[in-house]
Parts: C-alpha cells; structure tokens; sequence
C-alpha cells in the first residue's frame, strides 16, 4: 500500500520567506508554483517537498474549520554529512529541535524547527546508502 514517500507538505504564513529559505537552503529554486503553494524536487529519488501558504488551511478541512498541527511526525531525510546539514539549516534560521543522536548502528539524526514552524528531520542512515549500492546509485 504505501510504496514510498510522494510528498511532504510544509506549511509558511509567509510563502515568499520560505521559498527564499528554501531555495537558499536546498540549492534549487521550486520546480511548480501556483499561487498559495510552490513545490521543490529534492533528492536522489527527486521526492517533493510542498509549502502552502497557511491562509489555505482551513480549505482542506471539508468543514471549513482550521486544520490543527499535525500530528508530530518528523520525516527525516538522507544527508552525507549530518553536522555540515545541521549547521546549515541553524545558520539561515532554522532551530535545533532534537540534537544529534544516534539511533543505532548506522544511523544517526538531528531535527530542526524552521523559521515556519515546521519540523526538517536529518539523517546519516547507512541502510538509505546500501539500497542505493543495490540499485547502481550513489
């Protein structure tokens, strides 16, 4: 049934500010835009990493009510180097969250808040490199 990540949706009461963060922070400008959402391609799978506008929220509720915060889950992403990744993101305005901490043998993560109130999980996970040693890639 769930067959690999498709989208990561943040959120950004200034669109712009992120999409200025972002680009800065990635290296690549969004791949689509429309007004109220702009998308980037990221990654060695080319993953999508969404942010709407907030004022759109209350939309996706068929209510109409607002759409409360979500419910905690932090998607980490594959970095080579963790700490150049961590020191990045803290330097253009992103908040450590979680330190970094190992997780276990081959993997250790970080995760940060950035300046949208959005959690960005960082990874050197050892498993991502050998599944990617499987299929040819690096």
């Amino acid at each position: 049934m769930l067959r690999g990540l498709s989208t990561l949706r943040f959120h950004a009461a200034d669109l712009d500010a992120a999409r200025r963060w972002y680009t800065t922070l990635l290296g690549v400008a969004p791949y689509f835009e429309r007004p109220g959402y702009i998308e980037f391609r990221i990654g060695d799978d080319q993953h999508e990493l969404g942010i709407l506008d907030s004022r759109f929220r209350a939309q996706l509720d068929a209510s109409g009510s607002e759409i409360g915060e979500p419910g905690g889950a932090v998607v980490y992403w594959h970095v080579d180097d963790l700490e150049t990744a961590l020191a990045r993101a803290t330097t253009l305005g992103a908040t450590v969250r979680e330190p970094i901490r190992q997780f276990g043998e081959g993997f250790v993560g970080a995760a940060v808040q950035d300046p949208f109130g959005n959690v960005l999980g960082l990874m050197f996970n050892q498993h991502y490199l050998d599944i990617l040693n499987t299929r040819g890639a690096h």
